[in-house]
């Protein structure tokens, strides 16, 4: 019998451009990210419900964004950050963070970017995208896959399944493929877009852990508004807050870690496998 989710790679064109076409069609893709895998789909409102079901979260489950690195900056609404924040500043971090490897900000969402990819946050209306870092790969893919489905934006999880189906924490994001195929195996046109070398992915970012990405959001209520400007860690993931520091001190940027951020996400253990 004919395996029904052949792993594909990344690193190939013919692969990545099956998986693009598939994702246009309605399909959720699992795609070789950074160091680790997350799930990628179209962003209308259907599949994104389709995606939630999947990984057993709540239908109405806010999705987040991702997008290739020169289309990033284009999903936030700058003209909503603090004053005290120049705009400058933060888009220096983000092609820091972003060129270093995996991340994700979250800031005021722009005007077209749908409610479902969006939520509320103390009166301002926030999107968070997740990027695998501009040396990854997965870059075609996502600039494919956005152009086969029309769109300059898709949606993305983390590539595991949900508390509201397991019963028990948060599962980790996946880091092998073979993993993903047997938690979604019930996704009859589940793509798994693989790294060709999953230990030598994981070696090309030795300063993240193989996990969901860091989280920094750039937005905050006028009533909240600091000097010098303060960045929130909302989920300390792969990227250490401290390498964080690093990169936003020169830009004169505090970070500070947020509430739900104080425990930092934990690696995916596979039987007999070492990070």
């Amino acid at each position: 019998m004919p395996d029904p989710t052949p792993t594909r790679y990344i690193d190939r064109p013919a692969d990545v451009a099956h998986a693009a076409r598939a994702l246009a069609d309605g399909a959720v893709v699992a795609a070789a990210f950074g160091n680790f895998y997350a799930l990628v789909t179209r962003p209308d409102a259907e599949t994104v419900r389709r995606l939630n079901r999947a990984k057993g979260r709540p239908l109405d489950q806010v999705g987040s964004v991702t997008a290739a690195a020169q289309r990033i900056p284009s999903m936030f609404d700058w003209s909503r950050i603090s004053p005290r924040l120049p705009e400058r500043r933060v888009r220096q971090l983000m092609d820091a963070l972003y060129g270093a490897g995996p991340f994700g900000f979250r800031g005021p969402a722009a005007d077209r970017l749908p409610a479902h990819l969006t939520r509320d946050d103390r009166g301002i209306r926030t999107t968070q995208v997740i990027a695998p870092g501009s040396g990854c790969l997965s870059n075609a893919f996502l600039e494919r896959a956005a152009a086969e489905a029309g769109v300059d934006h898709l949606c993305i999880t983390s590539a595991n399944r949900s508390h509201h189906l397991t019963g028990a924490g948060e599962e980790p994001a996946h880091w092998r493929a073979d993993g993903i195929a047997g938690d979604f195996a019930h996704l009859p046109d589940l793509v798994v877009l693989a790294h060709r070398d999953e230990a030598a992915a994981r070696a090309a970012y030795p300063g993240y852990l193989p996990t969901s990405v860091t989280l920094l959001s750039f937005h905050l209520p006028e009533g909240e508004w600091e000097e010098p400007p303060v960045l929130i860690v909302d989920r300390h993931g792969s990227l250490h807050v401290d390498e964080v520091r690093r990169a936003a001190a020169p830009l004169g940027l505090q970070v500070r870690l947020g509430a739900s951020a104080g425990q930092r996400l934990r690696v995916r253990a596979y039987d007999g496998a070492l990070v």
